[in-house]
């Protein structure tokens, strides 16, 4: 369970009695995308023939430039799950986070998810004692590319959620 229980109005657009602009919810489906895409080659290397992974990612750009809708979104998050199947380890978890990248044009709060997910497949492709070192890496990195303007409401939301996303975001304390 990577979504709260309570939906925040900050992740939830005007036109549907948030707070989130169109705007923010756009940069927010990028930096998934982004986090998504910087791990997706564990899922590549398991299964070099299967796209639905990768086409999730390219279809966050169609969606924020109006070339796609929320529904088919949706449905190419739902692809990308699928291809996590009878998977485990860092190529499940690679998957997994491009579904979630691609979700957030649906439900603007799945861009946790695809960060949480992209930390977890770091985490899992290196050596137990590795572990925390290259979780902390893999977060820092993604902090490293939060446009300025998200950057604030996605850092509360780590701290907000990092229970129920397994405490990826808190292994050793890194800066925010």
């Amino acid at each position: 369970m990577i979504l709260p229980s309570i939906r925040d109005k900050r992740f939830i657009t005007i036109r549907r009695g948030g707070v989130l602009t169109d705007e923010d919810h756009h940069l927010l489906a990028i930096w998934a995308a982004h986090c998504a895409e910087h791990v997706l080659h564990y899922f590549e290397e398991a299964r070099p023939d299967d796209e639905r992974p990768r086409r999730a990612i390219e279809l966050v750009s169609e969606w924020v430039n109006g070339r796609i809708s929320v529904k088919q979104a949706h449905a190419a998050a739902g692809y990308a799950n699928a291809a996590a199947r009878n998977l485990i380890g860092a190529p499940k978890f690679a998957a997994l986070s491009a579904g979630q990248a691609v979700a957030v044009a649906h439900v603007a709060a799945h861009e946790l998810g695809a960060a949480a997910y992209a930390i977890r497949a770091v985490m899992v492709a290196v050596g137990e004692e590795e572990k925390a070192l290259a979780g902390n890496r893999e977060c820092q990195w993604q902090r490293d590319r939060l446009p300025e303007k998200i950057r604030a409401l996605v850092i509360e939301d780590e701290g907000l959620r990092n229970d129920i996303c397994w405490q990826v975001f808190t292994i050793n304390k890194i800066r925010p």
